[in-house]
């Protein structure tokens, strides 16, 4: 795998759309392609894909996509156009762990957690948030070491635990930040009452460059919990949800002679077969 893992949002026909706003909201950010199924775009480096996959799911704050800012500015004007007709779970204020911070949920139903720090700190600008609630409280840790094991080229950043004050929470992950295949994730525990969890409204695109990494990242994802769904989908024992696909996909799809056979082979598959598809 030399492609940097990318998350994966799920929409309604309004990927196109949803795109095209979160371009104009950063710098150095730009749409890379698009056509009625997927889009694609870049947020300063940050590669994101939307998928018009229907009603089906529903992306929820189970992650959530971390800012970080260092002027009020930048901050203010990011918050006031994410928040617009969408919800607001913790409002824009000083908070123990930041000078200025707010959690919000855009008009697309994706969240952003807004940040004001220094960049030298996590040298990404988007970076995704797995928040580990519910009947995954408590789970943080053990599926950071899951994916840092998983993932070549990773590294723990760093892992803050709730303290002795935290009773209910002591032991717990308040916040992490770690590195899989170079790129930054963060994840924490959430405690308190949350009616969401992990599932396919938001995923995570594994490119593979031939049959062996789809079968080692499949089957060590499916493993002691988890899930195999269809066309290359699948769920990891937290729920999490993972896209496991090969590198020369699109290269397959834009053979327009090719095209329909490629996709009517890999819609009745599980797992990618690459010497099924590279048949055709």
């Amino acid at each position: 795998m030399t492609e940097p893992i990318f998350p994966c949002l799920w929409f309604d026909g309004q990927a196109q759309e949803a795109a095209t706003f979160y371009c104009s909201l950063f710098e150095q950010s730009k749409l890379l392609s698009t056509d009625p199924l997927v889009s694609l775009w870049e947020l300063q480096g940050v590669k994101i894909m939307g998928l018009n996959g229907g009603p089906q799911f529903k992306i929820t704050p189970s992650i959530s996509f971390f800012v970080t800012c260092e002027h009020d500015e930048e901050i203010d004007a990011l918050w006031n156009k994410l928040k617009e007709g969408g919800r607001i779970y913790m409002d824009l204020n000083a908070y123990p762990w930041s000078e200025r911070y707010g959690w919000c949920g855009d008009r697309f139903g994706v969240t952003w957690q807004l940040y004001k720090g220094r960049m030298d700190e996590v040298n990404q600008k988007v970076v995704p948030l797995l928040l580990f609630s519910d009947r995954n409280y408590g789970r943080a840790e053990e599926a950071i070491q899951f994916y840092l094991k998983l993932f070549p080229k990773s590294v723990s950043e760093g892992i803050l635990f709730y303290g002795e004050e935290e009773e209910t929470s002591k032991g717990k992950v308040m916040h992490s930040q770690f590195r899989l295949n170079q790129g930054v994730f963060m994840a924490m525990d959430g405690p308190g009452n949350h009616d969401f969890q992990f599932n396919e409204g938001l995923s995570f695109v594994i490119t593979c460059n031939n049959q062996e990494e789809i079968d080692y990242y499949w089957h060590n994802l499916i493993a002691d919990g988890g899930e195999e769904g269809n066309c290359g989908w699948c769920k990891d024992k937290f729920g999490v949800s993972w896209q496991v696909i090969p590198a020369i996909l699109p290269t397959l799809m834009a053979d327009a002679s090719k095209r329909t056979a490629v996709m009517q082979a890999f819609l009745s598959m599980k797992k990618f077969d690459l010497e099924t598809l590279l048949a055709i």
